[in-house]
């Protein structure tokens, strides 16, 4: 699919690792939430896990990790990153696959499956549904399930913020079209594409036609809408009042009226 190959392109050249090292915030309340709903111990898919940053962490916590991205060249990153974090027993396998296809995982496997990535490039609908049955699939009954999603509501107004840089967002006929479709593919080379974004109030009643009850639906990284400046700003007032503003987004993340200006949303559901 034409498509993929463009996807695993971009994510070839580009460090994913370093986005959530530069994002702190967003990893952070991910976690936080992750944490709050995870099973002490069992084990975990990371499905679209990138170079392994949610997986490492979950390794280390004592979890026991399946690690798939489509991007061969990821995976591994991550298996090399687990070997030089001595992490690699906690282990059970590194795969490229894609989010639609798990077919190295039988039934019922899994006790939490995240999927942190996938459903940010699936612009047809059967795609993401297929994607959202496999997490179903492998995952046990009463399981956890942690999809990420980007709503499109945000990148509306991004575009209308940035337009030079999400051409062809540039002009108001591509965000009117985009704002119907939800689909956007960059014109320029290199640079985030092939991706989806959804409606909120859509979100919620697509997982659970794919037989997820919601537990939350939270906003990931509201801190998105201060520019460098305003970091900058916090940041020469010292590290306490960074922690504080990470600390405020975490405690705001489950707000609905949030929701709309995070980048990212985190929908966490439970397998009927």
């Amino acid at each position: 699919m034409e498509f993929l190959s463009e996807i695993i392109n971009y994510y070839n050249q580009f460090d994913e690792w370093g986005r959530l090292d530069r994002e702190p915030i967003e990893f952070q309340v991910n976690w936080h939430f992750i944490k709050k709903y995870m099973p002490k111990t069992g084990y975990v898919l990371d499905n679209g896990a990138g170079p392994g940053k949610y997986s490492m962490k979950l390794a280390k916590e004592g979890y026991k990790v399946t690690l798939t991205d489509l991007t061969p060249k990821l995976v591994k990153i991550a298996e090399n990153k687990a070997k030089e974090l001595d992490l690699e027993g906690q282990f059970n396998g590194f795969y490229a696959a894609d989010a639609r296809e798990l077919n190295m995982i039988k039934d019922e496997q899994l006790d939490a499956s995240l999927m942190l990535g996938p459903m940010y490039h699936l612009q047809e609908e059967k795609d993401r549904i297929k994607a959202v049955k496999e997490l179903n699939r492998v995952t046990k009954k009463e399981g956890l399930v942690f999809v990420a999603f980007m709503p499109r509501i945000r990148h509306i107004f991004t575009s209308l913020l940035s337009p030079e840089n999400w051409r062809p967002n540039d002009n108001m006929d591509s965000i009117i079209q985009f704002s119907q479709t939800g689909c956007f593919n960059h014109s320029d080379e290199g640079r985030f594409t092939g991706a989806y974004y959804f409606n909120i109030e859509d979100i919620n009643p697509f997982m659970e036609a794919q037989g997820f009850e919601t537990l939350d639906l939270i906003g990931s990284n509201a801190g998105a809408v201060l520019n460098n400046d305003s970091w900058n700003y916090w940041r020469d007032k010292g590290a306490q009042e960074v922690k504080k503003i990470i600390d405020l987004i975490k405690e705001k993340a489950t707000d609905p009226y949030i929701l709309g200006i995070s980048t990212h949303l985190l929908y966490i559901g439970r397998k009927k």
